[in-house]
C-alpha cells in the first residue's frame, strides 16, 4: 500500500497560498458574524475561490473583474422570468463570451462562480434585492482577497529587498590557506 508522503519543499512553497487563505476566510466569517442580516457566506465562497497560489497582482484585479462581470451578467439575468437552468446556462454562454471579450480567460471560473451566486434562489417568488445583497457580498469577498493577494505580494518584496540588501552588506569571503 502506498503511503501519503508530503513533498516538504512543496508544502512550503504553498504556505503563503495557505496563509492567504485562512486570512481572507476570517476577515469574512468576521462579516458574516457581525453583519448576519447580508448573505456574507457568499463571501466565504467568494474569498476562497478568487485567492490564488500565485503572486500576480494581475491576477488579483482580474479575478476581481471577472467577479464583478459574473455579478453584472446575474444582475442583468436575474429578472428574466424563464426555467433557471435555461437562466443558468444562458448566463454562463453570456459570461464566457462577455469574459473572452474582456481576455479575461484565466479567471472565467470565478466569473461563473459569481453568476452561479447571483442567479440561484431557492424561494418561489424572487425578490428583487436578493441578488443586490448577493453581489455586494461576492465583492466584499473579492476585496478581501484582493487586499489580502496585494498585502502578501507586497510583504514578499520588502523580504526579497530585506535579504538582498542583507546579502550585500557581508563582508566577501576570503581564502586564508
Amino acid at each position: 500500500m502506498k503511503v501519503l508522503q508530503l513533498n516538504k519543499s512543496i508544502f512550503l512553497s504553498n504556505l503563503p497560498y495557505l496563509a492567504k487563505c485562512v486570512i481572507g476566510v476570517i476577515l469574512c466569517y468576521i462579516l458574516y458574524k457581525e453583519i448576519p442580516q447580508y448573505p456574507f457566506y457568499w463571501a466565504l465562497v467568494s474569498v476562497v475561490i478568487a485567492i490564488s497560489p500565485d503572486n500576480s497582482n494581475r491576477l488579483a484585479y482580474d479575478r476581481m473583474k471577472a467577479n464583478v462581470l459574473g455579478c453584472g451578467v446575474g444582475l442583468c439575468l436575474y429578472p428574466v422570468h424563464i426555467p433557471n437552468l435555461v437562466l443558468l446556462c444562458l448566463g454562463i454562454i453570456l459570461t464566457i463570451c462577455v469574459g473572452i471579450a474582456l481576455q479575461l480567460t484565466s479567471t472565467l471560473r470565478s466569473a461563473m462562480a459569481a453568476l452561479i451566486i447571483v442567479l440561484i434562489h431557492e424561494e418561489q417568488v424572487k425578490q428583487w434585492y436578493l441578488p443586490l445583497e448577493r453581489v455586494l457580498c461576492v465583492i466584499a469577498g473579492c476585496l478581501v482577497a484582493l487586499f489580502v493577494s496585494l498585502l502578501f505580494n507586497r510583504i514578499g518584496r520588502i523580504g526579497k529587498v530585506l535579504i538582498k540588501s542583507a546579502g550585500r552588506s557581508q563582508p566577501a569571503p576570503t581564502d586564508e590557506n
